[in-house]
């Protein structure tokens, strides 16, 4: 079977549309009404959702996600849990998932079960935030990970030549940072983003999406404008701290717009 990602961008490339990626943390608020809220996104037209594991120490995240982890962690979250939210998900959609993961949480699963019973419940790539690919391949453990696309993050100060070994070992597609930081949606992407997607365009045919800092329809259009497809996490994440008794309707709300603006032509 075809992977679901890239059986997504194909579909996107030949109507000439834009990938919009959802962040969300996998049981926040907590399980069931997480459950809604992935439907919701899948149902308002998001072509990939990102799935956050929670984790007491996301050090890549702001506030807002770090807040949504621990939100999730206190409602009994865990690691089985959130392959367990999959399958339930993939009761009722097909759209792509994406974890967003450390790699402790991984590790203390097991490196080659996690990615087997994560692709066995239905998740389609990874990224680990904190496990670059030479890194990985130096440690024998970690390269028996199969299953999952492996998803590589590239930021604006990354070194030419590390960009060239990110993007040739890249999979599914490019999570291209808009500006250097953490999480969060206190910076506007910044206007230089087609220089970034070019130079990693440069050593790759793998779709290019760029993340942080996008709020707002126009932000989602500038990007959509020079990149594959746009990465919204912190901004909707907020709208589940904002809204608790029923956060689908409210990130179905507040999506809407901004998928509207990915796809517009």
């Amino acid at each position: 079977m075809p992977n679901r990602i890239d059986s997504t961008f194909a579909r996107l490339r030949a109507t000439r549309q834009k990938a919009f990626v959802a962040y969300v943390a996998a049981g926040d608020p907590d399980f069931s009404r997480s459950l809604e809220v992935i439907r919701a996104l899948a149902d308002g037209g998001a072509d990939i959702i990102e799935l956050g594991l929670p984790f007491s120490d996301p050090l890549a995240d702001g506030i807002v996600n770090q807040l949504a982890a621990e939100r999730a962690l206190l409602a009994g979250m865990t690691t089985a849990r959130s392959l367990e939210l999959i399958r339930e998900f993939r009761q009722t959609h097909q759209t792509p998932i994406v974890l967003f993961t450390y790699l402790n949480p991984v590790f203390t699963y097991g490196f080659e079960a996690f990615h087997r019973d994560a692709a066995a419940a239905g998740a389609d790539g990874i990224l680990l935030l904190d496990l670059p690919p030479d890194e990985a391949a130096l440690n024998p453990e970690l390269a028996l990970g199969a299953g999952l696309k492996h998803i590589r993050l590239i930021a604006p100060s990354t070194p030419p030549a590390r960009v060239k070994l990110l993007a040739q070992s890249a999979e599914g597609f490019i999570y291209a940072l808009s500006r250097a930081g953490v999480t969060g949606a206190h910076d506007a992407p910044s206007a230089n983003l087609d220089v970034l997607i070019s130079s990693i365009k440069a050593h790759t045919a793998v779709p290019v999406c760029v993340g942080f800092g996008i709020t707002t329809p126009e932000q989602a259009a500038m990007v959509a404008a020079v990149a594959d497809g746009v990465i919204v996490g912190s901004a909707i994440v907020k709208q589940i701290q904002l809204n608790p008794d029923n956060p689908a309707a409210a990130v179905r709300a507040f999506t809407a717009p901004l998928i509207a603006a990915t796809k517009a032509p």
